[in-house]
């Protein structure tokens, strides 16, 4: 008998772990992008624009964001709209990137996953 309610309160505690643990909130996801000049320098209020690249994407969603470099020479985005809007089955989306600054600009892409922050860093060249 001693062994059943040992055994029960194993069980029953084993369940309020894994049940606690699978109601934790998930990470955010971010695109955290770094803007340089020619010289290799962090470029502030450069605009950086992000844009759903839906030929790449399983979602053909449209979806476009727009931000300023801060002083530490990057502009991150949330992303979980996007992920929110899109639906749980999509885990994994392309962005293209613009960048722009004092009439130059620069262009690349990022992969981003859902829950995590990923990072690209943009050269800006004449």
């Amino acid at each position: 008998m001693k062994t059943v309610r040992s055994k029960f309160a194993l069980i029953t505690i084993s369940l309020a772990v894994v049940f606690t643990q699978s109601c934790k909130d998930k990470d955010p996801s971010f695109a955290k992008i770094f803007v340089r000049s020619s010289s290799n320098e962090l470029l502030t209020d450069a605009r950086v624009v992000i844009i759903a690249d839906v030929e790449e994407n399983e979602s053909d969603m449209e979806y476009v964001d727009t931000l300023n470099t801060n002083s530490s020479g990057f502009a991150e985005f949330n992303l979980n709209e996007y992920y929110d809007q899109v639906g749980k089955s999509i885990t994994v989306a392309k962005f293209d990137i613009i960048c722009r600054k004092s009439g130059l600009e620069g262009t690349g892409t990022i992969r981003t996953r859902v829950n995590t922050t990923a990072v690209e860093t943009i050269h800006i060249s004449q």
